[in-house]
């Protein structure tokens, strides 16, 4: 997934000959899953038809069935964390994009999270997020999830980006965490105490509009 979405940029901005609507119906037969056709797509996410072509073949480059099970995401994601171990934080990442819990990933589940996390408005992509950190998905973010999201960062980024972390640092993240998010002091988060922390953070603003232009 993350190979797809690196490789974007590049590929949206080489010229490259058209294609007729037949080719990229063609083209959709010859997998195991057929995903939506192009203009329900369009619809339903902040994508252009181009766009989503773009999207499809790079999906499909890396997923040929057209469907990405648990364990494809983690080797692929994986990649791009050499020196740590991406597996649990790929497993949570996995849960949130397969919206409808069948155990895979389709194009339709990739483009949709995808439009979130780039061309959505702010309330949709920290609602995405919520529902990540959400693990048990209860409608509430709670310490022991909020610790295990942070001890799967620190796994996935590795003793060569925080070479001096200490034992207790994942616990000081959550607290840190809690004493700005959990508003009346409860015990949970939110949805509405993330979203209202969040907006108040600058530096979390600035860190959702990063990839709004990246395709």
């Amino acid at each position: 997934m993350g190979a797809v979405v690196g490789t974007l940029t590049m590929q949206t901005k080489q010229r490259r000959p058209s294609r007729d609507r037949a080719d990229d119906d063609l083209e959709m037969t010859m997998v195991c899953h057929r995903p939506e056709g192009l203009d329900q797509l369009e619809a339903q996410t902040n994508f252009s038809k181009r766009e989503l072509q773009v999207l499809y073949r790079g999906f499909k480059n890396e997923c040929p069935s057209g469907i990405v099970n648990e364990e494809t995401f983690k080797q692929i994601y994986s990649q791009f964390f050499p020196h740590g171990d991406a597996s649990t934080y790929a497993h949570f990442l996995f849960n949130a994009f397969d919206s409808a819990h069948t155990g895979s990933i389709k194009f339709e589940d990739f483009v949709t999270a995808l439009s979130i996390l780039l061309r959505g408005s702010v309330t949709e992509k920290l609602q995405w997020t919520f529902n990540l950190y959400d693990i048990n998905r209860d409608g509430y973010i709670n310490k022991e999830e909020m610790t295990d999201i942070v001890r799967a960062i620190y796994d996935m980024m590795g003793k060569y980006t925080y070479p001096v972390l200490k034992n207790d640092a994942p616990k000081q993240h959550v607290e840190a965490f809690f004493q700005k998010m959990d508003k009346n002091r409860d015990g949970v988060v939110t949805l509405d105490e993330f979203i209202l922390s969040c907006q108040e953070d600058e530096n979390i603003m600035r860190s959702l509009q990063l990839f709004e232009n990246v395709i």
